[in-house]
């Protein structure tokens, strides 16, 4: 007598849980896999059965509103991404879902035809993706994992998500503390694994443009720069005051420069930190050097008029010009 697709699933899971204790007691044993390392904490941390016909959790109208309070301002900037995500997504059937850091989904994007679909999937407003309630699942493991992650249908935990295909990547707020995960998810059997590496790298862009965004308000006066890593990740971000103080790094740019949590607790000149992340920094010095000359040549050599267009104090800017060579 054959198995169910239900439990054909569950046992696989199980199997590999097994396979993956086995390896972890043993000395010597190469590592398991991240897919079988979130395998095992679902089953053993969050005593998780695969082949549960469980419900997945909601939360009240009030605990959404309250979660959503909590979001605060990353909610607002991130409608626009949401909105741009769905129209390059939505056509292909696939829902695009914002969850806080505890995997409550607070907002989400989704076609009528398909809301009912979604909706039974638990793909909807107030449900909770973190793993210790639906297992391995791509929110609830790229929180864990704070990396961008796709698992896609069978590589879920729990076998009734085991037809989902979602890719999701972690949003970090202006103090680099891990604050919301974008998530689109799909139920089509159909989705092929090129358009879901599309997919993925498309969300992933999205939640950079959003990180970025929210790292710009939360320093509304403060010159925003890119890090060495710039181009690279555009979201390698420093808020710069008007004393050439670094007041604000992105979670990219204090891995970048190798920034402590307890780095900026005091605001650091912004030339240390960009001299001791690269050996050739002419190129800002240069830059810096111009925007000096135009300032000075704007005020007919005047430094305290100079330095008043410039919002910096006169002694400020009689230090950048001896470092960069322009006193007289």
């Amino acid at each position: 007598m054959g198995r169910s697709p239900g439990n054909a699933h569950s046992d696989r899971v199980l199997d590999a849980v097994t396979k993956a204790d086995a390896k972890a007691e043993a000395k010597g044993a190469p590592a398991v896999s991240a897919l079988a390392a979130s395998w095992r904490r679902s089953g053993h941390l969050h005593a998780l059965d695969p082949a549960t016909h469980a419900p997945s959790c909601r939360l009240t109208a009030a605990e959404i509103a309250a979660a959503r309070e909590r979001l605060g301002r990353l909610l607002a900037i991130a409608q626009a991404s949401l909105d741009r995500l769905f129209l390059a997504v939505g056509g292909v059937g696939c829902s695009v879902l914002l969850a806080d850091a505890e995997g409550i989904v607070l907002d989400r994007r989704g076609a009528r035809g398909d809301d009912a679909t979604f909706e039974s999937w638990g793909l909807w407003t107030g449900a909770v993706w973190s793993e210790r309630h639906e297992g391995t699942n791509a929110i609830g493991t790229c929180l864990v994992e704070k990396r961008p992650l796709t698992i896609d249908r069978e590589q879920h935990y729990l076998t009734r998500n085991a037809r989902l295909f979602c890719t999701t990547a972690p949003i970090f707020d202006e103090h680099g503390q891990l604050t919301a995960a974008l998530d689109v998810s799909s139920c089509r059997a159909n989705l092929t694994e090129g358009f879901g590496r599309l997919i993925a790298t498309t969300v992933a862009d999205a939640a950079r443009m959003i990180e970025a965004e929210n790292f710009r308000q939360a320093f509304p006066h403060a010159r925003i720069v890119l890090t060495q890593d710039g181009e690279r990740d555009i979201n390698s971000l420093l808020a710069v005051d008007h004393n050439d103080l670094v007041v604000g790094a992105t979670r990219a740019a204090r891995r970048a420069l190798g920034l402590s949590a307890s780095a900026l607790v005091r605001p650091v000149p912004a030339s240390d930190l960009i001299k001791s992340a690269r050996s050739d920094n002419d190129d800002i010095d240069a830059a810096e050097r111009a925007v000096l000359k135009r300032a000075l040549a704007r005020a007919g050599g005047n430094v305290s008029k100079a330095a008043k267009d410039l919002d910096v104090s006169r002694a400020t800017l009689h230090r950048k010009m001896k470092r960069l060579g322009l006193e007289r």
